[in-house]
């Protein structure tokens, strides 16, 4: 990849960001929304969110990244596309991404998603679509393998498949900015559970982790019963498993993203037979330049393009 391809990722995984903080539309009207869970571990967990009522009987839940939360700048396009769509929206915090929660998530964690299919406000809802980006498009493939009946299309949009390439190829320096800003938002959800229960291991030496690889054999491994990061990455990474997914899920890919390299995902590409992946030559992680095309004549941006592609398959039921 040449220094002008590597650019344009960069410069289109930052600048939506820069953005979103000094000139991002507001997000549509929405409420406070929360529901819980059960863990065999830590019992009881609550999840929550920002829900918009649209005009039509159908929702979009969207599931932000690592270190994310309903708060980021992509969920409140996603949040936009919905509006413009007439249709409702859920932006979920997953387990402790609203800094409030007593405990926090992994990328094949998908308990927290059967929680909200079963809540009282998903199940007011004829007709669901999921929407994940980077790590929770991840969750979403995990999810999607035994997808609940409401559940009409999925889709993901930089979405890691190698969690252990995908690992060692954010730990090098190339990653080195992106890495410490995923980590941050890991490090305050982890503070926020630390401030409500005993955790494993003290937050100073969490605040002193410096790698992915660190995080995940050093907060997330003992947490969820793992032996090591290693085994959290096989036994849970989407890649090898696209094959079971069971619902029509598009899978959004960037060529040029500078977070989740391509490298990491092109080998399972051929075996992903049961989903419409769409490979974009424009653009970087969860960002992409105006006029970006997925194929499919739809106009807008790239949320307002994959919520056109989920309803399609409404109408092809």
């Amino acid at each position: 990849m040449g220094f002008l391809s590597r650019v344009h990722g960069h410069l289109w995984t930052v600048y939506p960001r820069f953005r979103h903080d000094l000139l991002g539309a507001a997000p549509p009207p929405s409420r406070h929304w929360t529901t819980t869970g059960r863990d065999p571990e830590v019992g009881e967990f609550r999840l929550s969110g920002r829900y918009h009522a649209g005009r039509q009987d159908e929702l979009l839940i969207v599931v932000h990244g690592l270190g994310g939360s309903h708060r980021s700048s992509y969920a409140i396009d996603a949040a936009l596309a919905a509006e413009r769509a007439g249709i409702s929206c859920l932006r979920l915090n997953l387990r402790g991404a609203d800094r409030k929660g007593r405990d926090f998530y992994h990328a094949g964690l998908t308990a927290d998603l059967r929680a909200v299919f079963v809540s009282d406000l998903v199940r007011a809802h004829r007709t669901v679509y999921l929407l994940g980006y980077s790590l929770g498009g991840h969750v979403t493939l995990r999810f999607v393998e035994d997808p609940p009946p409401s559940l009409c299309a999925a889709a993901t949009i930089c979405a890691p498949l190698d969690l252990e390439a995908g690992a060692n190829e954010i730990d090098q320096p190339k990653g080195r900015v992106y890495r410490r800003h995923v980590l941050r938002g890991l490090k305050e959800i982890y503070r926020g559970v630390a401030a409500k229960r005993a955790v494993m291991v003290p937050t100073e030496d969490a605040d002193g982790i410096d790698t992915i690889r660190g995080w995940d054999e050093t907060i997330i491994a003992p947490r969820f019963g793992f032996a090591s990061a290693e085994e959290y990455w096989r036994t849970q990474s989407a890649g090898p498993r696209l094959a079971n997914v069971n619902v029509p899920t598009l899978m959004v890919i960037a060529r040029r993203d500078p977070m989740v390299f391509f490298q990491t995902l092109e080998r399972f590409l051929p075996a992903a037979s049961p989903i419409d992946a769409r490979i974009l030559d424009r653009g970087g992680h969860v960002g992409f330049p105006p006029g970006v095309d997925l194929g499919d004549g739809a106009s807008g941006g790239i949320e307002d393009q994959v919520l056109h592609w989920l309803r399609r398959r409404l109408r092809e039921r």
